[in-house]
């Protein structure tokens, strides 16, 4: 720490320490939102070498969402 912080007036210090804490946050949120789009970038690359069948194939889970509800004559 400066020497020069101790002489700072009150409100100018909470001004300094509050501007340094919204920076801080504004840092985490860049590193959160760079780490989601590498994971994002990722999967693509992933997806790129998948063979071109793969991709035009049919849904395998299509059946969990299409099934006929059983109904019973009385």
């Amino acid at each position: 720490m400066s020497d020069n912080f101790y002489d700072q007036k009150p409100g100018s210090a909470l001004r300094s320490w509050a501007l340094y804490q919204m920076l801080a946050g504004a840092g985490w949120a860049a590193l959160f939102l760079l780490a989601v789009g590498a994971i994002l970038l990722a999967v693509w690359g992933v997806g790129l070498l998948l063979p071109e069948e793969s991709k035009q194939a049919p849904d395998p889970n299509a059946y969990l969402i299409t099934a006929p509800a059983e109904v019973r004559q009385a």
